[in-house]
């Protein structure tokens, strides 16, 4: 008999009524009644479990009463539906297979168990609840990401993963090397032209400037996919590898790209609260009971906008209230982004047109020749979500903004040659995958929706 998804049996428990089925999966817990047991166990395809009734007329039903938390089996039984209880149904088993038995020592024999203390035994939290949901949503989530770039005729591509092209600042990038740098006795010196590449490799921290030369070949673009950054930082909101999505759009401008940020985010909510109902009720109930308003306020908002100059003479009258004062060309602190979005608009709020200095090189100089056409999406609960930015496709201006961000022409010489070769005017966003799917799980740690989270003196498995 081949085995069922219990997701399959919640799909449609009428039509699985009265039917033989088997099911595999992992106990949640055994409750022994003498002459008859509940079992609960969960295969993983739903965030739901399924009950399994045995009868005290099985051969191992001593032993199957006994089962640990965490240990394997398939059962073959008669589905029956329930429509009064709790549960839509369950499995009166006939047949039990013990595949696996765990013992005292498996830690997750109870529960209630501490998230600091579930990131220690990484491998094994999604068995969990929390995580079992947070890492289903973010399956779910990737899917709805490529549907609605999909839907909206882009092109997805492959930025490399090594990269020459430092788009973020030398300082907050891992080099890449196969040199021997820790033999003392080396006959090699540790210098680039004798490195792999000849010349310094990094992990990329953004697929940006790649995407940009795609986007000049499909109109259309967009990159999803890991990226690296060397931030000796221990706040909730940073891990050294996260995923980015990264659009590029050639003929759009700032406006064009925020709207099309705002379809996307609308978007993937309204896909999360469509497909993910169990899970986002279990956030609301046990990690953050506003989430749901939350969610539907985005979703049925319309985004503000707002130019940064505007943004700061706003502040300033409540510079009071704030540990850092805000001023004219300072970059907004998260009491700031939090403040407008969440006490000022109480809604979504695009911030544009930034100063120069505090922004990338590759950003397009504004007319005033003080700031750039750049935005950062503000979102009650986080403040940050999504930054972008109109790329600088005017070659004499590029060429004047890389030398004075201290950045050698050569080492840029192709994305220099974009803008030569068919230059348009183009722009491009930057939605940290994990920070998105901080906000629609509430969860407040970044360790938290990685599987396997990697940051500074932290990556053992």
């Amino acid at each position: 008999m081949n085995r069922t998804d219990i997701r399959r049996i919640y799909e449609n428990v009428e039509k699985f009524n009265n039917l033989q089925v088997k099911v595999g999966g992992w106990v949640k817990s055994a409750r022994d009644m003498k002459n008859f047991a509940f079992l609960t166990i969960s295969d993983g395809t739903c965030f739901s479990n399924a009950q399994i009734v045995i009868n005290n007329n099985l051969d191992n039903f001593s032993e199957a009463c006994k089962l640990n938390a965490g240990s394997s089996l398939e059962i073959e039984g008669i589905v029956k539906y329930t429509p009064e209880n709790k549960q839509p149904f369950e499995i009166n088993a006939s047949k039990i297979n013990i595949l696996s038995k765990t013992d005292e020592s498996y830690p997750l024999q109870k529960k209630g168990h501490s998230i600091e203390f579930l990131r220690e035994i990484a491998y094994l939290r999604p068995r969990t609840n929390l995580f079992n949901a947070v890492f289903r949503v973010r399956s779910e989530m990737s899917y709805a990401i490529h549907e609605f770039f999909h839907k909206k005729g882009f092109v997805y591509v492959h930025t490399p993963i090594i990269t020459a092209a430092d788009c973020e600042g030398g300082s907050d990038v891992f080099r890449l090397t196969n040199l021997d740098i820790y033999n003392d006795s080396r006959k090699i010196p540790l210098k680039p032209n004798n490195d792999f590449f000849g010349k310094p490799v990094f992990l990329t921290p953004t697929g940006q400037l790649e995407g940009e030369a795609l986007a000049l070949a499909y109109t259309k673009i967009y990159t999803f996919g890991p990226t690296f950054r060397a931030e000796n930082s221990n706040t909730t909101r940073h891990a050294n590898e996260f995923w980015m999505i990264e659009p590029e759009m050639a003929f759009c401008d700032l406006s064009g790209l925020l709207e099309n940020i705002e379809e996307l985010v609308k978007y993937l909510i309204s896909y999360l609260l469509k497909n993910c109902k169990d899970e986002v009720e279990f956030f609301n109930k046990f990690v953050d009971n506003t989430l749901l308003d939350r969610l539907n306020l985005v979703v049925n908002s319309s985004f503000a906008r707002i130019s940064y100059t505007e943004a700061v003479k706003l502040l300033e009258k409540h510079n009071d209230e704030f540990e850092f004062k805000i001023s004219w060309g300072d970059d907004l602190q998260s009491e700031h982004e939090r403040y407008l979005c969440e006490k000022i608009f109480k809604k979504p709020v695009f911030v544009t047109d930034y100063p120069k200095e505090i922004k990338a090189f590759y950003m397009r100089l504004n007319d005033d020749n003080k700031t750039v056409a750049a935005s950062d999406l503000l979102v009650p609960g986080i403040g940050e979500m999504v930054g972008s930015s109109q790329r600088e496709e005017r070659l004499d201006v590029l060429r004047q903004k890389l030398k004075d961000a201290n950045l050698k022409e050569e080492d840029y010489w192709w994305y220099v040659n974009l803008r030569k070769f068919g230059s348009v005017y183009h722009s491009g966003y930057g939605l940290g995958f994990e920070r998105f799917l901080m906000y629609v799980t509430g969860i407040n740690n970044i360790r938290d929706v990685q599987l396997f989270p990697r940051t500074p003196k932290n990556c053992e498995f």
